[in-house]
């Protein structure tokens, strides 16, 4: 028996929906604003949550991504009155079952409950991540590197084709190493093409190989890297590089699996699964005419797109100790430790260059303490420092700029009286500048340069200040 939860603000259709469900052997129960079904999915395990878009207090999407972040998420089905393609785009990104469209019927509603039901219990027999997972390096436990990792376990039962997005540094390839480790191709050759490193003219015989004398400067034949790949997995690396001739003859080849080396009067044959990777939007490129539709299709008939570090936030620091061992080791020194105000930095930094970026840092900071048990944040880099101290300087500043009701009351009035607004607006901002400055030189431990690279101004005006508001003595 399943357990139902219908989050609508229209009573009516609650009581529709809970008396379908409970006619056809399951238990339901309903909730009218957000607040309360969200409280109703944290006190109950629910298989499946009707979920409407207009709520009181929320938008449904909103929240969509927060009931699918429980350790056995319920499953979705979005309840909308307008028909709005953007909306059901979102809503499927964000692991929606389906998504309805108002009026609803009893037919309308009982085909996907059904379908989804018939999901559930085959979900309940098989954990999501099998035991036996190889993560092959994979670290972190977020709910979004989670996610990824279970579409990855479920591509790996498969021999379709594979395609892997997300942004420059996120850890495709590893993913693909994982990929082909769980599949039954592991004990074949995993073969990678760096699509986006390889000059065109040479992409072709690359992968396909070449005859002797094909062209200038083929003195030996070359068997190519999709023949090596024969019972294991050719990796496509940035394929959004490729160009549209040879994309041609990859869909060929993907459809066939022959091909003919340049050159060559006959035609190869390989067994090999593709997996391809990209940080580029290939809708967008097929839109534009520089990615072929039909490769596209080929290509990704699984999807896994993988999370920018800046959305796994929680993973930050076992990624950092992850890394940091690892490098420690390989410089053949003791393991060091990562001081919390590290910690506290990489946690505030938005890392644009991912977890490749994070190894370079840490990198970096282990030859800059060589000799030191503890990183300290002085070791990181100057512009990750930088960065940090100013977004908590702006960060604090807009905290402290809003003072509170009873310092502008003070401010107010002076003996009863209420001041002229000059002098009103002369104190407000007299205490909120002090304020300001004393957080500046907080931040750049009174160095001077760093001050005046921070706040943008000159270092006559920072030693006025510093008079001014009597900071030195401080």
């Amino acid at each position: 028996m399943a357990n139902v939860l219908i989050i609508d603000d229209d009573q009516p259709t609650c009581d529709a929906l809970m008396e379908l469900v409970r006619n056809i052997g399951h238990k339901a129960d309903f909730a009218l604003t957000a607040a309360e079904g969200m409280h109703k999915a944290e006190d109950s395990e629910f298989d499946v949550v009707f979920l409407d878009v207009r709520l009181p207090d929320a938008n449904g999407l909103s929240v969509l991504p927060t009931l699918r972040q429980r350790p056995l998420p319920p499953e979705v089905i979005i309840l909308t009155g307008l028909g709005d393609p953007d909306g059901a785009e979102l809503a499927i990104r964000n692991g929606a079952w389906d998504y309805l469209q108002k009026p609803l019927s009893p037919k309308k509603i009982l085909l996907p409950l059904q379908r989804v039901l018939k999901y559930r219990d085959t979900l309940r027999k098989h954990a999501k991540l099998p035991k036996s997972l190889d993560r092959c390096g994979i670290v972190g436990t977020s709910p979004a590197i989670t996610d990824a990792l279970e579409r990855m376990a479920s591509a790996a039962r498969s021999d379709a084709g594979v395609l892997i997005t997300g942004e420059t540094g996120t850890g495709k390839e590893l993913f693909a190493k994982a990929l082909h480790h769980n599949s039954r191709r592991s004990s074949g050759p995993f073969i990678v093409v760096d699509c986006a490193s390889i000059p065109p003219t040479l992409l072709e015989s690359t992968l396909f190989g070449h005859v002797k004398g094909a062209f200038t400067g083929a003195d030996r034949p070359s068997e190519g890297l999709v023949l090596k790949a024969d019972k294991g997995t050719l990796f496509l690396d940035e394929i959004g590089e490729m160009s549209l001739d040879l994309q041609k003859r990859l869909l060929r080849v993907l459809q066939e699996r022959r091909f003919r080396p340049v050159g060559a009067n006959h035609e190869e044959e390989s067994d090999f699964r593709v997996v391809a990777a990209t940080h580029r939007n290939l809708a967008k490129m097929v839109e534009q005419g520089t990615f072929r539709r039909d490769l596209l299709y080929r290509l990704g008939a699984m999807c896994i797109e993988l999370p920018p570090l800046r959305n796994r936030r929680a993973d930050i620091h076992e990624l950092a100790e992850n890394i940091l061992g690892r490098t420690c080791d390989g410089y053949g020194i003791p393991r060091k430790k990562l001081n919390n105000g590290v910690l506290d930095a990489f946690r505030a930094y938005d890392w644009p260059g991912n977890i490749r970026e994070l190894g370079n840092v840490l990198e970096s900071s282990v030859a800059a303490s060589y000799d030191m048990q503890e990183i300290y944040a002085h070791s990181l880099p100057e512009q990750l420092r930088i960065h940090v101290l100013k977004y908590a300087i702006a960060q604090n500043n807009c905290h402290e700029e809003n003072l509170s009701s009873a310092e502008i009351e003070d401010s107010i009035e002076a003996d009863g009286d209420v001041l002229p607004y000059k002098t009103f607006r002369q104190e407000v901002l007299a205490k909120a500048e002090k304020r300001y400055f004393t957080r500046l030189f907080e931040a750049s431990d009174g160095d001077m340069k760093r001050a005046s690279a921070l706040s943008g101004l000159g270092k006559s005006r920072l030693y006025s200040q510093l008079r001014k508001y009597r900071l030195e003595e401080e």
